[in-house]
């Protein structure tokens, strides 16, 4: 049987109306697509509507774990295509995920990711390869700093067909979202445990190597300098990211050392 006989498309919304047309034209295809909305007043809603097979159950966020895995608790299809609101499948995707028939050695599959910038795909990007398509019954989320993680018990295969994570949403809401994500990233590095972290996550938990690092890697290393001012754009705005996660670490501990001397003080 083929996979896309038995699939429901899963998408979290939240003031999502420069991306959501988009998006879900690229999954048009699919027989039906859930959508968890936390609330959306932008027009997010009436855009949704005019997808017949759409559905939308509303839930205020607590967190991105909580939000998906109550969107599995409302499917019953086998298969979950599960991708952001600011997701486009490429053409090639779409043909692969058509045609693709389900196998007893595969329960999951992932995909790889190209990064849009005012509207060209940038040569080389940090956004890893994601877990986008699983059978429902072997798939939970979970946290991960600030953001989710789903877990999948049982094999894994890698799509041929790209994402694109093309959003179009202002820069304002960027860095309101980057401020949250900062702040979640920053307390689940200083509250995990060394052994238990990456490398990369290591030295964030530095500080200040992180920022300047990845400034280099992405502009030098992933050859962005030569995609022009859209490569300008994308290492500026990790940069940014990264230096926002080091600054609360640093909050963190310059507040920890005067809650510590404060206690010397008034101990002595």
């Amino acid at each position: 049987m083929r996979v896309a006989e038995d699939l429901t498309v899963l998408v979290l919304t939240y003031d999502e109306i420069a991306n959501i047309e988009r998006t879900l034209n690229s999954v048009a295809w699919a027989p039906r697509i859930l959508v968890i909305d936390s609330g959306s007043t932008d027009g997010t809603l009436a855009i949704i509507a005019n997808f017949k097979q759409a559905r939308v159950e509303h839930r205020p966020f607590d967190n991105f774990a909580n939000q998906c895995n109550f969107g599995l608790s409302r499917i019953q299809s086998e298969w979950v295509l599960s991708i952001d609101a600011d997701y486009e499948l490429s053409r090639t995707l779409i043909d692969e995920l058509q045609g693709l028939r389900a196998t007893p050695d595969t329960d999951a599959y992932s995909a790889k990711f190209a990064y849009i910038v005012n509207g060209r795909a940038l040569r080389s990007t940090l956004y890893p390869p994601r877990y986008i398509l699983y059978r429902k019954a072997l798939a939970k989320y979970k946290n991960v700093g600030h953001g989710h993680r789903v877990i999948i018990d049982g094999p894994v295969s890698t799509l041929g067909g790209l994402v694109h994570h093309n959003d179009e949403k202002p820069l304002s809401r960027w860095f309101n979202s980057q401020q949250n994500y900062a702040k979640r990233e920053a307390q689940h590095l200083l509250n995990s445990s060394l052994s238990t972290l990456k490398i990369t996550d290591r030295i964030r938990l530095l500080a200040w190597p992180a920022p300047i690092l990845v400034f280099i890697y992405i502009l030098l290393v992933k050859l962005c300098i030569f995609d022009g001012w859209r490569g300008w754009h994308y290492t500026m705005q990790r940069t940014i990211a990264e230096l926002m996660i080091a600054l609360e670490i640093i909050d963190h501990r310059l507040r920890q050392n005067t809650s510590r001397s404060d206690e010397h003080r008034n101990s002595s």
